[in-house]
C-alpha cells in the first residue's frame, strides 16, 4: 500500500522558515519524481517545486530563489526548506510521487499559515 505523508507545516511569521518533509512508503523512491504542489483558499493548485529521480530541480518563479527541494533516497522522503515565507505563501502543501500516469500518488497536506 502506498502511503505518502507530509509533516512539518505550522504558523510562521512573515520573512520566518519553515522545512517541509514528504515520507513516502510502498513505492521504490528512488525511481520517483517528487513534487511540492499547493493550494490556497479559493485557488487551483500549483506546482511548487520538482526534483526528478535524477536530481534535477525546477522551481515556481515566484519561490525560487527562497524555496529549496531535496531528497533522501535512503530515507525515502523528501523535502520543502522554505524560507523568507510571505503572506501570499499561506496554502495547503501537497506531496506528489509521480512516476507515470498509473503510479501517481499524493500526499493528503500540510497546512502552511503565514502571519504579516
Amino acid at each position: 500500500q502506498v502511503q505518502i505523508v507530509e509533516s512539518g507545516g505550522g504558523l510562521v511569521q512573515s520573512g520566518g522558515s519553515l522545512r517541509l518533509s514528504c515520507a513516502a512508503s510502498g513505492i521504490i523512491f528512488s525511481t520517483y519524481a517528487m513534487g511540492w504542489y499547493r493550494q490556497a483558499l479559493g485557488k487551483q493548485r500549483e506546482l511548487v517545486a520538482l526534483i526528478t529521480s535524477g536530481d534535477i530541480t525546477n522551481y515556481a518563479d515566484s519561490v525560487k530563489g527562497r524555496f529549496t527541494i531535496s531528497r533522501d533516497n535512503g530515507k525515502n522522503t523528501a523535502y520543502l526548506q522554505m524560507n523568507n515565507l510571505k503572506p501570499g505563501n499561506t496554502a495547503v502543501y501537497y506531496c506528489n510521487a509521480f512516476f507515470n500516469r498509473r503510479y501517481d500518488h499524493w500526499g493528503r497536506g500540510t497546512q502552511v499559515t503565514v502571519s504579516s
